[in-house]
């Protein structure tokens, strides 16, 4: 069983370094054609960075074990919302203001309520891949035109990076990803099988922290630094592309049926956490440290829920 952990944490470990590579390959190689930042940080870099979930959820279709795919997505949203939030909440107080976190916090909600309604239909399939996908196609449509003329930073852009270290990082990035997504599945599923639960819970906990813990470890940088503001909308970001481009491009690749547990559970625990988030966005109220405290228990205690 030893074997089986350290494939998962060497598949993390390949998943992070490869996605962080391909991110900084494509967006370099994106504006060395001169597309627009604005439209490299909306694309690029957001599918970039949903690079190791994507390939994680179509591993597991690929190797049988849809359910972890579903959970993978699920897991990750509920702890970018109760932990990744929380932990960073706990070190510097978070300022949530601002209208362009409103319109694209509106967004992640609904596209967690169209999820939702998908999945009561007991089995994700292909259609609702075109749907999911028609929703964020929209919804960057939208953006894109609410946002331009804004100054964009966009993450991962190094000007004087020569042609040859952009084509090593697509080269490496574009290996190491499905290399990490298969030890991570492959150990994943022997553990789920060695503990007699299902590839579903395994997702929801194991795998969904895994690939999360990019997210945590920018956060709390950045909570440290005192720039702690940025997390929750990187959080609604990765939320956002999770539910509506991830899932949109599985179900693509193979029906993911929904258990009668994750419908009466884990769904409905992550539009709660969604909805954990309104009085700050809409209220404009700060995320304090006693807030990062309880959310953070919220999430150990749904952990323990989980795994019960």
């Amino acid at each position: 069983m030893l074997i089986e952990f350290l494939m998962v944490a060497l598949g993390l470990v390949i998943l992070i370094a490869a996605g962080d590579t391909l991110v900084r390959g494509a967006v370099n190689l994106a504006l060395r054609l001169g597309i627009p930042a604005l439209v490299v940080s909306l694309t690029v870099v957001a599918f970039g960075t949903s690079a190791p979930e994507l390939l994680v959820s179509v591993q597991a279709i690929l190797d049988g074990a849809p359910g972890l795919a579903l959970g993978n997505v699920v897991g990750s949203n509920t702890a970018n919302v109760l932990l990744v939030l929380g932990i960073p909440a706990m070190i510097a107080v978070m300022h949530t203001s601002g209208h362009d976190t409103r319109r694209d916090f509106f967004y992640m909600l609904a596209a967690t309520v169209l999820f939702i309604a998908l999945c009561l239909t007991g089995t994700l399939v292909w259609w609702h891949g075109i749907i999911l996908l028609t929703a964020l196609f929209a919804v960057l449509t939208v953006t894109f035109m609410a946002s331009r003329g804004d100054v964009v930073e966009v993450e991962g852009a190094e000007p004087g990076l020569s042609g040859s270290k952009m084509a090593i990082y697509l080269v490496l990035g574009l290996i190491g990803l499905p290399l990490g997504a298969n030890l991570l599945v492959e150990g994943s599923t022997s553990i789920a099988r060695a503990y007699g639960v299902s590839e579903t819970v395994i997702g929801l906990t194991l795998v969904a922290i895994g690939t999360s813990l990019p997210e945590l470890a920018t956060t709390v940088m950045a909570a440290i630094r005192r720039h702690a503001d940025v997390a929750l909308g990187n959080v609604i970001g990765s939320n956002l592309f999770n539910l509506l481009g991830i899932m949109g491009v599985a179900v693509l690749v193979g029906p993911i049926p929904v258990d009668a547990g994750f419908l009466s559970k884990d769904l409905w625990v992550m539009l709660g956490a969604t909805l954990l988030l309104v009085p700050f966005v809409f209220l404009g109220r700060n995320i304090t440290r006693l807030w990062g405290i309880s959310l953070s228990a919220m999430y150990l205690a749904y952990l323990a829920w989980a795994l019960s």
